[in-house]
């Protein structure tokens, strides 16, 4: 799993003193560990929709509240604008969840999360791309620091 804090300096190795507090720390690995168990199970090839499925009724077994497809307004000059934007997930009211199945995670794929965090004030998000061999290998997690955000910095493979 690649961790990345994204701040003033771009891209640096996630750390526990980021502020996020332990149940979120707690609710974080437990989606990482759903995952594992799906994909274990299910393996790499199914359509994104049906992982969606599978973890939200993982969690939701495990007594997790999960939202899928929230809706995400754009407040510009204090007119909300319902652009289209959909959450694929938001876990315990806290973590974006946002599912992928394609050859490799990109630099529009964090892009994608990171808009979203900054749009709905989370400090957490996951990108979890189903369509690899090992999982962990599938995992971003993506830390919206306190402080200025580039958006910029690479996704390693």
């Amino acid at each position: 799993m690649k961790d990345e804090t994204v701040g003033d300096s771009g891209i640096e190795p996630f750390r526990q003193k980021d502020g996020l507090d332990s149940d979120i720390e707690k609710l974080a690995r437990t989606i990482v560990d759903a995952g594992f168990k799906i994909h274990q199970v299910l393996g790499p090839g199914l359509l994104e929709s049906a992982y969606e499925h599978c973890l939200v009724h993982e969690l939701q077994s495990r007594g997790i509240s999960v939202r899928r497809q929230v809706v995400l307004p754009i407040v510009f000059e204090g007119l909300t604008l319902d652009a289209g934007y959909g959450l694929d997930l938001v876990v315990g009211d806290s973590i974006i969840v946002e599912i992928k199945t394609v050859d490799a995670l990109t630099e529009r794929h964090k892009a994608q999360i990171l808009i979203y965090l900054k749009l709905s004030n989370f400090k957490l998000g996951f990108l979890l791309n189903f369509n690899v061999v090992l999982f962990k290998d599938g995992i971003r997690r993506i830390v919206l620091s306190s402080r200025p955000s580039r958006l910029r910095g690479e996704i390693e493979p």
